[in-house]
């Protein structure tokens, strides 16, 4: 069965217009999100699943799913403050999203066999998502086996401030065993640097595995990311700032030894848009891609210069 693509788009929403997600930074404008979609669908995925918010519904459709449903399926489910597993009941005082685990959740009408994760607005590169389909093509519907792609730390910083991370601890046969986020990492001349909100620091090696979000699993999960999120909901209802994240659903079901979650190297570079001044380095590397002919340019027809 070919795997199906999520892409949290969710937070998109009070930035659509002059965003860093949606500016132009390929040759000829294309986004970031132009060429995950481009990577995925020559990598095997057949359909992709953006959530977003209903407020800003119309403009993502014609601004961007639209410019993809000839070359594969497009869906669109909604991340909404009241879209709820049945019996829990959004606050009205609150205004927060529910997090990341929620929006996956979200996600559930429009999947029906394995698939994967990724954020908005990272560039994963065309590699990423190879390893990734091959591995939810090899698994097929089998509970349980997730996967998630890593990537070494040093090709994640930023020389214009310090970045949020997860930390990734992986055993001997190569699966995930923690995911521990690391709020506050910047380059130095022995490493990379961590510092807590303590004032405490850990030095981590240049080749330290992280994940960017991007994940695998089988149809599963989405029943055990609802159950997650019910006891999550339990404990946090009163909360108007609580938010359920993925990896934190994840972790649980490792834990409670109800999934594995097979770690994939990538050969591709990520890269993203974290600080205004990281734009000039992503548009000269994708202006490199185009130039080796590992992209063309423009990607879609629609794509129009900035």
């Amino acid at each position: 069965m070919a795997p199906t693509l999520v892409v949290m788009a969710a937070g998109m929403g009070s930035r659509f217009g002059g965003t860093k997600q949606l500016a132009g930074v390929g040759p000829s404008g294309e986004t970031i999100l132009d060429y995950s979609v481009h990577d995925a669908i020559s990598a095997g995925f057949d359909k992709v699943v953006f959530v977003i918010r209903k407020a800003f519904s119309s403009a993502f459709e014609e601004g961007i799913g639209a410019r993809y449903s000839k070359q594969i399926q497009v869906a669109y489910v909604y991340q909404e403050l009241d879209n709820l597993p049945t019996g829990c009941v959004a606050s009205s005082e609150r205004t927060k999203p529910w997090g990341t685990a929620h929006a996956v959740w979200c996600a559930k009408p429009e999947v029906n066999g394995p698939f994967a994760v990724i954020n908005a607005d990272d560039f994963y590169g065309r590699d990423a998502f190879v390893q990734m389909a091959e591995y939810l093509k090899s698994v097929d519907n089998q509970s349980g086996k997730y996967a998630m792609v890593a990537f070494e730390v040093d090709g994640t910083l930023s020389p214009h401030g310090s970045v949020s991370r997860g930390v990734c601890q992986v055993d001997a046969t190569g699966n995930l065993i923690d995911v521990t986020e690391h709020t506050a990492l910047t380059r130095c001349d022995s490493g990379v640097l961590s510092t807590f909100a303590d004032g405490s620091t850990q030095l981590l090696h240049l080749d330290t595995l992280v994940s960017m979000n991007f994940w695998g699993f089988t149809p599963d999960f989405l029943d055990q990311c609802e159950a997650y999120f019910r006891h999550f909901y339990g404990e946090n209802q009163a909360s108007l700032k609580a938010e359920c994240y993925l990896p934190s659903a994840v972790t649980h079901q490792m834990v409670t030894g109800v999934a594995t979650v097979k770690v994939l190297g990538t050969s591709g570079r990520w890269f993203g848009l974290t600080y205004p001044d990281d734009r000039d380095e992503v548009v000269s590397a994708l202006a490199d891609f185009t130039s080796q002919g590992i992209y063309t340019s423009p990607l879609v027809a629609e794509v129009h210069h900035d």
